[in-house]
């Protein structure tokens, strides 16, 4: 009896401590639009967010210990962005790759800021998120100052004397994008012959579409997200126009061409290089590609968020979010998407747009690079 008795004491206390050692895993989070219109981009993030924390964990960890995902839909909803910014914040979880729509990673970041939380998001281009000198955030991604001024670059070298239109969805991203690119469009000596907004959801875009026609616009830069972009397209089509659309890094996704079909062929957006491309992806793709996932878009800059967080938590020896951000800003970090530095708002210095066009096939390849 005595015996059974060890035997069951040594049983219990082996169950604790394996729960002990469980619960010395560290949970760290993924944010972005899981469900809704730009659902395609939170499977980006999702498969990046997946692969790294598998080849991290592959690795041994971070400080010894195994990472584990929570990943959070904020459906790209700046209230429910905040409402999952305060709950990843409640369960003390360090670190967040997201979000992707720049109106829920600014709200978002004052809650994690208030709560100790990283963040870094993969896509989140807005100047705001990083001008508003919070001691939290950071991007692996470009800025639609950036965006802008090469897009409009652009337009001002390769539609010259004609016709251009600029439209925005009224969001954060969308209207910041489309008043960056007047910008740059306006630097370089054209003025834009009509400047609209409509509403992000939208279905029946005839009125604007008409509007175009009666300009005789020979491009409409549009900025906003796919869907909309993609209905514009081909409403713009069906009307008889063969006006270019160009657009931002919203496009950077296949769903975009499953919506236009071959009448997409033309198409224009800016995004950074294509990651997928470079040496130091090349393992990490044919990964993603042994599980039959492409990682185009934002999967390997989210990829290269959780390398950037857990190599600054290796380096400065501590998951104490403070200390990490400031290590990150001090250091130079080996990512899929390149060496990445950082400057004291938390913007990466080697930053580049070029501009893609998509094909029939619904394909998109690089074109261009700074404007040219």
């Amino acid at each position: 009896m005595k015996s059974l008795k060890l035997i069951g004491l040594a049983f219990g206390t082996s169950l604790v401590l394996s729960s002990a050692a469980l619960a010395q895993d560290t949970t760290v989070a993924v944010a972005g639009p899981m469900t809704g219109g730009e659902s395609a981009f939170g499977r980006q993030m999702k498969n990046g967010a997946d692969m790294a924390i598998a080849e991290i964990n592959a690795a041994g960890g971070v400080l010894g210990k195994k990472l584990a995902l929570d990943v959070e839909d904020d459906a790209c909803d700046p209230k429910q962005a905040r409402s999952v910014a305060e709950k990843i914040g409640s369960q003390k979880i360090p670190f967040v790759a997201g979000h992707y729509c720049s109106s829920s990673s600014i709200p978002a970041s004052e809650a994690y800021a208030d709560s100790n939380v990283l963040q870094i998001t993969p896509a989140s281009t807005n100047p705001t998120f990083t001008d508003r000198k919070l001691w939290n955030v950071a991007r692996v991604c470009g800025r639609d100052d950036q965006q802008g001024e090469v897009a409009g670059a652009y337009i001002a070298k390769h539609f010259k004397g004609k016709n251009v239109a600029i439209l925005n969805d009224k969001t954060t991203y969308g209207k910041g994008l489309a008043d960056e690119t007047k910008k740059g469009l306006n630097k370089a000596g054209v003025t834009e012959k009509m400047f609209e907004s409509y509403n992000k959801g939208d279905k029946d875009f005839n009125a604007i579409v008409s509007r175009l026609k009666a300009e005789k616009i020979d491009l409409v830069y549009v900025g906003g997200y796919h869907q909309e972009a993609g209905l514009i397209l081909r409403q713009m089509r069906d009307q008889g126009l063969k006006t270019v659309l160009m657009s931002g890094d919203a496009l950077a996704d296949k769903e975009y061409a499953s919506i236009t079909g071959p009448a997409g062929e033309g198409t224009l957006f800016t995004f950074g290089p294509d990651p997928r491309n470079k040496p130091t992806a090349k393992a990490i793709v044919e990964k993603f590609k042994a599980k039959s996932i492409d990682p185009e878009g934002y999967t390997l800059y989210t990829y290269a968020a959780f390398q950037v967080w857990s190599q600054a938590v290796a380096k400065a020896g501590t998951m104490d979010p403070k200390k990490v951000m400031t290590t990150i800003k001090g250091g130079s970090w080996d990512t899929v998407i390149g060496k990445l530095e950082y400057d004291a708002k938390g913007d990466i210095k080697q930053i580049d747009y070029v501009v893609y066009k998509w094909d029939d096939k619904g394909n998109y390849a690089e074109i261009s690079t700074k404007g040219s």
